[in-house]
Parts: structure tokens; C-alpha cells; sequence
């Protein structure tokens, strides 16, 4: 057993047998259930020979081994003793103490929605800009235009969220549009034109008019365009309301009457109970944090601003962002994501600080496009693959992140839209009024956040004071039997897209392995057909037993890695099939493998696919630059070095 001593070491770095729930693996990583994670040394293992890196996700503990994971693995469980190999505990992956869950919940909700919520409202912000400087007039059908462009996201954003919310909560998503569609009828805004009936709970902060009655019970009718809470509540009461009638209910007719009677018991309840509840109790938490934040605003842009990184790295910020969007709404801005403007760039400052620096060849190859991505607010693989690991320069761009948003707290700035990050976020500080002194603020944090992070970097970090393994000679340690090095000749070649879609830049994807180039350098492309045909001719030498990874060495030599989705390997297989075997040869252009991507998608999971080369240290990898790609485009050219 080759493997024997890496298993054992790694055995003993997460904690020991009697902390291992549970271990299971993927194409790329060892996938264990730590009854304590405390206990594993995470350093130490992200430190040892034979591990790319480890990650914590899902209530997993990753360690992210490479295309040997299968052997790995099995070592680590004939070392281990492990007698649950392979099962995966599925009411394990539903528990979780409450904060989880409600972090879970609303990162599913949203997370969806996000890319396009940022495109309409950096669509809106631009438009602003352009009204400010006065290239528009809000006369000119070109505003017009644009504004609605911009608008019409966040104007029906009740239905948008009532498809993911209730989706999330196990109901079906077209009930949740019909609710969320309810909710903007435009109707709803007619009715509140006329004179009301009455007004309920008059002379309190609950004061509300009554317009029309169901029933003969009061309906207090409110604006739910924008608005949050109120449909993510309705969905989550519709999604039980849905499953009793989905039991009481006959096969027979269950088609149209769950539907049917959902509608008719969750909408009137809606606007009669859990709209008016949810809208007054999203009015108060928005004033909340008004009123927290004007206490002192210069300190609570130092405080979120330094631990926003931080906040990201747990996913706690999910618990922020749906705040920020309910600020928006209730008073038609909000400070909290304004504040954490200023990271992104003291993040970029302390990346290019380090790549000024170390002598370390492949964290300069790695600076650079994280440097890029940083600039347009995708900071993950400037934290996970560069400053993170450093820790210095990691610190260094708190620093900077939080004097930046002292700065944007001190000018009063903040965000009248949902936009992009990094430099997209800019005209999301142009507010009704154009230009104020809160968007000269967060011009000025983003040369001082990135002067700080930069300049303490590069005075105080040490990069350049690091040496590599091979100036370090003989006081190497030797390196782990477990991944010899390969004799195989290689040659260059031309590869192929195996897949038809969209190309995106690997660093782009939600998975820091695959983003920061450690399981190998390729592209990644998001599929519009659900199969996946071999880039070149070649040998199948990995055929995950779920079939959502495949491993290739071409005739050339190459040696490939095309994974369909992320985490979909906790799908166990569900809506994936192969028509090639471990060890067959195959033909460039031949169907390798056939997934469901409705399914997949419905099942919560994205299909971003990365097709990596794995021994890439024998290539210069030059990737195409088409946006779109079909099957047998030219997708990767592989230079011998």
C-alpha cells in the first residue's frame, strides 16, 4: 500500500478514527463527517505532501486529494477501520443546530437570483451615472428604456423569490409565482387609489387603511412590489399548506385541485395576515439598523468593513444580505453593503503587494488573475489561493477594509441599489438626488483601502523573505511516496470542447479548488445540452462511480479532468449515465457521458462544469476565447514546456 502512510496521516490530522462519522469521496477529495471539527489539524494537513488543500462545506470536511483520491481513499478506510464506508447519513445532512440552517435557507433563496439582481441593478445604477453627468435626460426614451431594464427585477422581485423560496422549502415553484404574482398584481396598487373603508389600529405606528373585504373580514392592502419577507413567509405556509392537500387530495385529480386549494387558502391569508405581519416587521428591522448604524456610523464602517472578509469566509453574510435588500425596501437605502465597498480593494492591494514580492514562481502565476478578478469584486481566489494561506497579507487587508469603510461611514454613504462589486458598485452610490458626499466617500476608500493593504504588505509581510523547496536543497523533507513522478513523454496538442455552452474563466467558479487552479489548469463551461463527448482521442482512466466526473489521458499524454456540477456527487448518481468504461479507449467526439439538467438544476445544484489538465506542469495552457462553444469548438491548446 502506497498510500498507507499518507492515509495514516491524514487519519491522525483530522482527529483520529474515533472522530470520523463518516468518509466518502469524489472525483477530486476526500469528503469526511467530523464529529469535532476543532480537533483536525487544518494547517497541518493543507501542509503535507500529496493534499492540494482543504475546505470546509456543506458540513463536510474536505480534503481535496487530487485524480488519486480513489486510492487514497481507499487506504484512509483499510487504515481507518471504517466500517460506514461510503454510506451517506442523509437526516445527518438535514441536521444542523438553528443559525446554520437559517444561513442554508437563505443562501438557497437567494443565491439563485443574485447574478441577475446584480445585472438589472448595475443596468439602473449606470443609468443613474449617465443622468448625473448629463449624457441622459429623464425625458429620453434611452433612460426610459434603461430604467425599466433596471427596474424590473427588483420591481417583481416577490416573484422571482417565490419560485426559489418555496422551492427551498419543498413545495412546487410554480405556486410560489402565482403567490409572488398575486402579490404585484397590478389591481392590488388600483384598489388603494380610492377612498377606504375604514383604517385599522389608528393612532398607532400600525395605522392602515382598509380598502376592500374578504369574506366580510378586513383586507389591509399594502404595496408588495420590492418587498422580501412577505413572500419568502407565504412560500415557506404554502409549502405546508401544499403537502396536507398532496396527502388528502386523490392521484387522480391532485394535477390541479393541490394547486387549486393551495392558492385559494394561502393567497387571501397573505394579504390579510402574513403581508401586513411581515411588511411592518420588515419596516422595523430597517429602522433597527437605520437607527444602530447613525449612532456611529465612522465606527461601524471600521467594524463591518474589516470583518466583512471574515464574515464571507464562515458564509455568514448571507444573515446581512437579505437585511441589506430589506433596507432598500423600507427606506430606499441601505449602509450595510455600502460599507463593505472598500474590501475587494484592499484585498487586490495586499495580492499585488505579493506578487511584487515573493519569489515563489507559482504564487506569482497565481497573483495575477486574482488580482484581475479582485478588481471587479470576485475575491475568492485572492483570499483562498494567495492572502489567506500568507495570513499576513490576509490581516493587512482587514486593515485596509475597515479604514475604508470608516471613510464611506464618515461621508454617510450608501447603496440606493442592489449592483455589482468591486468597480460595478460605483453608481450604486448615486442616489435620487445624483452625487452626494456619500459617492466622493467611497471614491476616496478605494485608493486608501488598496494603499494600505499594499503598502503593509509589502513592508511587513515577509514574502520576500520566504524561500522555496528547492533553495531550501537538502533541508527538504523528502517528499511523500504517495504521488511519484511520471516518466510518460508528452506531447502539445489541440483539445476539443467536450460540452456545448457558455466558456467562463476557471477563477470564476464557486469552488475554491477547482478556482485557484490547484486540481489543474483548464476553462469551465456552463452546458445547454446535458452530454458531455471526449475532447481528443484517449485512454478513460477515472469513471466515478456516480458518474459526474470522468478522468482522461489522451493518446498525447494529457491527462483531463471534466467534472459536470458542483458538489453533484451528492446526488449519488441520481441523473447522471455513462457509455464509456474505466480503461476503454476512446475516439474523439464520442458521447462519454448523458446527465439530466433540469433535474440537476431543480435539485438545488449549478452546472458550472471545469475541464482542468491535471499534469499541467508539463504545458503552457492557452484557453479559447469564445464566450460560446459547441461540441468539437477549439477549447484548450496545450503547449509542451
Amino acid at each position: 500500500m502506497k498510500y498507507e502512510q499518507l492515509a495514516k496521516d491524514i487519519i491522525e490530522k483530522v482527529g483520529g478514527e474515533e472522530n470520523v462519522n463518516n468518509v466518502v469521496h469524489c472525483i477530486t477529495r476526500l469528503r469526511f463527517k467530523l464529529k469535532d471539527e476543532d480537533k483536525a489539524q487544518t494547517e497541518a494537513l493543507k501542509n503535507m505532501d500529496g493534499i492540494v488543500t482543504v475546505m470546509k462545506s456543506g458540513g463536510q470536511y474536505q480534503v481535496v486529494i487530487g485524480n488519486h483520491v480513489p486510492d487514497v481513499y481507499k487506504a484512509v478506510v483499510e487504515v481507518g477501520g471504517f466500517a460506514n464506508v461510503g454510506q451517506v447519513d442523509d437526516e445527518q445532512e438535514k441536521r444542523g443546530n438553528l443559525f446554520n440552517r437559517f444561513i442554508d435557507i437563505i443562501a438557497s433563496i437567494f443565491t439563485p437570483i443574485l447574478g441577475v439582481l446584480a445585472a438589472t441593478g448595475m443596468i439602473k445604477g449606470f443609468n443613474a451615472l449617465f443622468l448625473a453627468v448629463g449624457w441622459l435626460e429623464e425625458t429620453d426614451g434611452t433612460y426610459q428604456l434603461l430604467n425599466i431594464v433596471g427596474d424590473s427585477l427588483f420591481h417583481f422581485f416577490p416573484i422571482f423569490l417565490g419560485y426559489t423560496a418555496i422551492k427551498k422549502f419543498g413545495g412546487t415553484p410554480f405556486i410560489g409565482i402565482a403567490i409572488g404574482a398575486s402579490l404585484v398584481y397590478p389591481a392590488v396598487e388600483s384598489l388603494m387609489e380610492g377612498d377606504p373603508l375604514y383604517v385599522l389600529f389608528a393612532g398607532t405606528i400600525f395605522e392602515s387603511p382598509v380598502y376592500i373585504t374578504f369574506l366580510g373580514i378586513p383586507v389591509i392592502l399594502m404595496s408588495y412590489a420590492t418587498s422580501v419577507v412577505p413572500i419568502i413567509l407565504a412560500a415557506f405556509f404554502a409549502s405546508k399548506v401544499e403537502r396536507f392537500f398532496r396527502k388528502v387530495i386523490p392521484d387522480v385529480v391532485k394535477t390541479f385541485l393541490v394547486p387549486f386549494f393551495t392558492l385559494l387558502v394561502v393567497v387571501p391569508l397573505t394579504f390579510m395576515i402574513i403581508g401586513p405581519i411581515a411588511t411592518w416587521a420588515s419596516q422595523l428591522l430597517g429602522q433597527g439598523t437605520i437607527f444602530v448604524y447613525e449612532l456611529s456610523p465612522t465606527i461601524a464602517g471600521l467594524v463591518l468593513g474589516a470583518f466583512w472578509q471574515v464574515i464571507v469566509i464562515f458564509g455568514l453574510h448571507w444573515g446581512l444580505v437579505p437585511i441589506a435588500i430589506n433596507n432598500l425596501v423600507s427606506t430606499g437605502s441601505d449602509p450595510i453593503l455600502a460599507m463593505i465597498f472598500a474590501a475587494s480593494f484592499a484585498q487586490i492591494g495586499a495580492v499585488l503587494a505579493v506578487w511584487i514580492r515573493t519569489k515563489n514562481q507559482k504564487l506569482k502565476s497565481l497573483s495575477i488573475p486574482a488580482f484581475i478578478s479582485g478588481i471587479f469584486g470576485v475575491t475568492e481566489p485572492a483570499i483562498y489561493g494567495i492572502t489567506l494561506p500568507k495570513k499576513q497579507p490576509f490581516i493587512f487587508s482587514l486593515v485596509g477594509a475597515g479604514i475604508g469603510g470608516a471613510i464611506i461611514g464618515f461621508f454617510g454613504g450608501a447603496g440606493y441599489m442592489i449592483g455589482g462589486l468591486g468597480i460595478f458598485q460605483i453608481p450604486a452610490f448615486i442616489g435620487p438626488e445624483g452625487i452626494d458626499t456619500g459617492f466622493w466617500g467611497a471614491i476616496i476608500s478605494m485608493p486608501v483601502a488598496f494603499g494600505i493593504g499594499f503598502i503593509l504588505t509589502y513592508l511587513f509581510a515577509g514574502i520576500h523573505k520566504e524561500v522555496t523547496p528547492v533553495e531550501r536543497g537538502a533541508n527538504t523533507e523528502p517528499a511523500s511516496p504517495a504521488f511519484p513522478p511520471k516518466d510518460k513523454e508528452v506531447a502539445g496538442e489541440t483539445l476539443a470542447s467536450p460540452l456545448r455552452g457558455q466558456a467562463i474563466p476557471l477563477e470564476r467558479i464557486k469552488d475554491e479548488a477547482f478556482a485557484s487552479a490547484a486540481l489543474g489548469k483548464g476553462i469551465a463551461i456552463l452546458p445547454t445540452e446535458g452530454k458531455v463527448f471526449a475532447p481528443a482521442d484517449g485512454t478513460i482512466t477515472a469513471l466515478f462511480p456516480t458518474n459526474h466526473a470522468i478522468g482522461m489521458t489522451t493518446d498525447n499524454g494529457a491527462e483531463l479532468l471534466i467534472h459536470v456540477g458542483m458538489d453533484t456527487v451528492q446526488l449519488q448518481g441520481k441523473y447522471f449515465s455513462s457509455h464509456v468504461k474505466q480503461g476503454e479507449h476512446v475516439e474523439k467526439g464520442q458521447l462519454l457521458i448523458e446527465f439530466d439538467m433540469e433535474n440537476i438544476q431543480q435539485a438545488g445544484f449549478m452546472l458550472d462544469t471545469p475541464i482542468v489538465v491535471t499534469n499541467h506542469e508539463h504545458y503552457t495552457v492557452i484557453t479559447t476565447e469564445e464566450t460560446n462553444v459547441h461540441v468539437g469548438d477549439h477549447l484548450l491548446t496545450l503547449e509542451k514546456k
